[in-house]
């Protein structure tokens, strides 16, 4: 649909309404909450606004999709066109990244109806009393036009006045030249849009950049990226590392906190309550006597290091994500400058951190209800910005659904309104409510239940939940099969098939996903206890030291799998999900498709890490644009294997000893299965 890029004034709802606009607007969607909250999209796409518009009677409608940038006067204004049933559509290019404001406005219009009206005449004697009425319906076209338009319109009112009072005149040609569909185009250049209706709200959006919608995650703790045991790891070891994460097709590369570690309270090996003098502590008791959280953790290097680190990652197509925790060991600094941003207990100590049955001793929560919250509240946003001049647009939040929600919404607004391209990530494993809240109030992604969904009814009713239109407005996924906190069940027996069944659907169900690596390429499994989901000897609370030449990573599995998420666009969004019926419940089964429709992504995959399954696949030729008589090829990106399919039904078998997931790629256009010249 083409764009007219039409400037009027700033939008101003009106103050009164005017008992003569008849134009009634709806429902204008996409909207979160009414407007209360903004809908999310990222640069390069279309927006695509539909509002449900009607009038009393017959008359015709004139409906504009108006835009603006926000902080912007000028109003951008494109024709919506009618899909039926009083629906109607239209949509702008999103090519800047930064906050918008959308709505639509209507007005029945004089002259389309007159046109309208003049089309269904058959008698002549209606047809020059249309005509006469038409002339001054154009005449008042002509009063608002200037120039040579002005001149033309005047012209054609004034043949019509002619024409409709000459008795002689012949009825069909004057219908035909009161129809003209080119003096039609420039008469409705000049309608009169003083009786026209508004949306009541200006509808929010927040347009990202593309890593906001389409992201692999790689977590790393760099004091263990030191090549021998036993040695504290520094930015440069980290340094050493890139290359081989660039090559697996990762272009975030995560840290937990990067700050000073507290020495009181700190925990030992496996959360120890008593601490060695040898041990580092957990990187989330963040302060120590070098410093807080605008400090780097002296071991790791120098401020200058970290700044190389950056850019050496950059050029490898990486960014560095920073972990922002906002909490205090004991001898953090702030706890004897700011007293009053904690909480007292009556013995005069401050009230640690717990999430029952856990307990984090050496870590101080805010009290974000303090006298001085106003001051937290700076001193926080502080933080951020510090981080964005060290070079970090990437930040993802530790808990933060325990901290104010009111919190999150300013100060998220006010970073991303000096740099709109900062993007947060939501670690909140909560209940669903905070959780798409926190999406609501402006975080970028968001951590999911993903870890602890693993039936085929799990998965299909969690990603239909999250890929539909009411959350995929605002709520954008990421799925990690692990993280330092998390070793789920089904991965503490180690088994190669589960860990490359659990990463096929992360990486394929959502567009944003993540690993905490190398536990995830090298099957660290051992839990701390029966019944834990801590890992035993956990990075969070030790160095450990990585065999990154085993010859039993799944390094090269996942580089695989990320290559044909860079190479296939149906993946980079979480829109065009569907499940596909498959006769066997350890089989799950579903398409993504492009917004164009050109790539179409099959995934089945075997839940199964034991056991061959196979199942009759219910896939119509007509839900993937093909004819149902022509045959097409689903080429196995996996194993490379084609296989030539025809009809509705498809028989699948997956042995997970060899690999449980095939991940097909559709190619329409194939002449026989002998045919292997295909193209997308």
């Amino acid at each position: 649909m083409p764009e007219a890029l039409v400037l009027s004034p700033q939008w101003r709802p009106p103050e009164a309404q005017d008992g003569r606009i008849r134009a009634v607007i709806d429902t204008v969607l996409p909207a979160v909450d009414g407007g209360r909250f903004a809908v999310k999209r990222v640069v390069g796409e279309r927006m695509r606004v539909t509002a449900h518009c009607f009038t009393d009677g017959h008359d015709a409608l004139r409906v504009l999709l108006c835009w603006r940038e926000e902080g912007q006067a000028e109003v951008r204004e494109v024709p919506m066109a009618l899909l039926g049933n009083d629906v109607w559509v239209a949509e702008f290019a999103l090519m800047v990244v930064g906050r918008y404001r959308y709505g639509v406005c209507a007005w029945v219009d004089a002259f389309d109806s007159w046109r309208q009206d003049m089309a269904r005449r058959t008698e002549g004697e209606d047809i020059h009393m249309a005509a006469r009425v038409g002339a001054q319906v154009i005449a008042k076209c002509a009063q608002r036009a200037s120039g040579e338009d002005q001149k033309r319109l005047l012209r054609w009112a004034g043949d019509l006045e002619r024409a409709g009072t000459d008795p002689t005149a012949e009825a069909k040609a004057l219908q035909a030249q009161a129809l003209d569909p080119c003096l039609a185009v420039l008469a409705a250049r000049y309608p009169d849009r003083r009786q026209q209706a508004q949306s009541p709200v200006e509808l929010p959006l927040v347009v990202d950049r593309q890593r906001a919608g389409f992201s692999a995650w790689y977590e790393m703790f760099p004091r263990s990226a030191a090549p021998e045991p036993d040695q504290h790891g520094t930015f440069k070891d980290v340094e050493a590392r890139l290359p081989a994460i660039a090559a697996m097709g990762f272009d975030v590369l995560y840290f937990p906190p990067i700050h000073p570690i507290g020495r009181v309270l700190r925990k030992g090996r496996n959360n120890a309550l008593a601490a060695g003098p040898e041990d580092v502590g957990s990187p989330w008791a963040i302060g120590a006597a070098e410093g807080g959280h605008k400090s780097i953790l002296p071991a790791l290097g120098t401020p200058e290091d970290f700044r190389h680190l950056v850019a050496q990652a950059a050029s490898f197509g990486i960014e560095i994500a920073l972990d922002i925790a906002f909490q205090c060991a004991p001898d953090h600094p702030y706890v004897k400058e700011h007293p009053a941003w904690f909480r007292w207990r009556p013995d005069g100590s401050v009230q640690y951190a717990e999430n029952p049955p856990k307990k984090y001793q050496d870590i101080y929560p805010f009290n974000f209800e303090s006298e001085d919250w106003h001051g937290l509240w700076m001193e926080l946003k502080s933080v951020f910005e510090h981080w964005i001049g060290e070079g970090i647009h990437m930040f993802r939040v530790d808990n933060p659904h325990t901290k104010a929600l009111a919190f999150w919404e300013w100060v998220i607004a006010e970073i991303k309104g000096a740099h709109p391209e900062v993007l947060f990530l939501a670690e909140a494993f909560t209940r669903p409510k905070i959780m798409h809240r926190l999406a609501k109030l402006g975080f970028s992604q968001s951590y999911t239940y993903f870890t602890w969904r693993n039936s085929k009814e799990e998965l299909t009713a969690y990603f239909t939940e999250l890929s539909s239109a009411a959350h995929a407005d605002y709520f954008r996924p990421n799925a990690w099969p692990n993280t330092p906190d998390i070793l789920h069940e089904r991965l503490q027996q180690g088994e190669p098939a589960v860990y490359m069944a659990r990463l096929v659907l992360a990486a394929t169900l959502a567009a944003n996903y993540g690993i905490y690596g190398p536990a995830f390429e090298l099957r660290e499994h051992q839990p701390r206890e029966a019944g834990s989901e801590e890992y035993l000897n956990s990075e969070k609370y030790q160095l450990r030291h990585w065999n990154h030449d085993d010859p039993a990573s799944l390094a090269p599995f996942i580089t695989r799998i990320n290559q044909i998420r860079r190479a296939n666009p149906a993946l980079h969004t979480n829109l065009g999900l569907c499940f596909v019926p498959i006769d066997n419940d350890q089989l799950l089964a579903y398409t993504k498709t492009a917004h164009n429709g050109d790539n179409v992504i099959l995934t089945v995959v075997n839940l199964d890490p034991h056991h061959v399954q196979s199942g009759w696949l219910t896939l119509s030729p007509e839900s993937l644009q093909v004819e149902p008589s022509r045959a097409f090829q689903m080429h196995d990106l996996l194993s490379n294997q084609r296989f030539f399919w025809q009809g509705s039904q498809h028989l699948i078998r997956l042995d997970p000893h060899t690999v449980p997931a095939h991940i097909f790629v559709l190619r329409r256009h194939v002449r026989n299965e002998r045919d292997f010249d295909y193209f997308l």
